[in-house]
């Protein structure tokens, strides 16, 4: 994707509103993980798909 104004771009917005999500809550229910761990899952996975 190119991103010429070097801004965000939606696909990156949507990366990082799916980690906040994901995130949030894991930490409001620590028995799902860590929430640090699960957002940077979420957003790594997310990243690679939407790459393709």
């Amino acid at each position: 994707m190119n991103n010429s104004n070097n801004g965000l771009d939606l696909r990156v917005a949507f990366v990082l509103l799916a980690g906040g999500v994901a995130s949030y809550t894991a930490f409001l229910h620590p028995t799902v993980g860590g929430a640090l761990l699960v957002g940077i899952a979420v957003m790594t996975i997310l990243h690679v798909l939407l790459r393709q």
